[in-house]
């Protein structure tokens, strides 16, 4: 591991957890740990849950990203360079902007606005899908089915359309999450999120057995 490289990304991971410390003592014992689809709190919880939010999140996720490179049988994921590490930077990133933003509405007792998790997700679903084309075939990232993973071909036709989708499928939830109201806005969310990840997976299916008859 590159330690200079990583530093800014640390940082990232590092910047809930300052911000936590930073309001710790403002916190009250029992802060909201729980919104509904209409951002109204639904559950309450000691404050040293929220401790949890950075470790689950970015650090995790940043974790995930240092680790699942070196224990890649095949080690496409290092011949991915530098897209590999934007892809660690940007879903890292959104982990930590996530983070923060629960904890300001746990510090707030209010949720100001979930649709900007939403305008957050759909950001993250534009970016990876314009990165989609350029994961090499693994069992960690990507459209990971019996199917693409058989198949070189197939991953790359699965992560082409896949790609394209989720890029569409992003641009849809922005829009929706600038105009739509809270509770219709997830629904829409749940909806295109569904869509982007059977539909390739189906996909790959049908491409995996086509290819198989014209070998035949």
């Amino acid at each position: 591991m590159n330690l200079k490289k990583e530093l800014p990304l640390i940082g990232i991971v590092i910047l809930p957890f300052t911000y936590l410390a930073y309001v710790w003592n403002n916190l009250p014992n029992k802060v909201p740990i729980h919104w509904n689809l209409k951002g109204e709190i639904d559950r309450y919880g000691d404050k040293s849950e929220l401790i949890l939010i950075p470790i689950l999140l970015p650090l995790l996720t940043y974790l995930i990203f240092l680790i699942v490179p070196k224990i890649d049988p095949k080690n496409k994921l290092n011949k991915m360079g530098n897209k590999l590490n934007t892809i660690k930077f940007l879903t890292t990133a959104f982990m930590s902007i996530l983070a923060l933003f629960i904890i300001y509405s746990a510090k707030n007792q209010t949720f100001t606005n979930p649709n900007y998790i939403v305008l957050l997700i759909g950001s993250l679903y534009l970016i990876l899908g314009n990165y989609f084309k350029t994961i090499k075939v693994n069992y960690f990232i990507g459209i990971r089915t019996p199917w693409t993973l058989e198949n070189e071909t197939v991953w790359k036709e699965t992560h082409k359309l896949g790609g394209k989708m989720w890029f569409i499928g992003g641009l849809l939830i922005i829009i929706s999450s600038l105009i739509l109201e809270n509770q219709l806005n997830f629904t829409l969310l749940l909806i295109i999120t569904s869509i982007i990840t059977i539909v390739p997976v189906v996909y790959s299916y049908l491409k995996f057995q086509n290819l198989k008859k014209q070998t035949k």
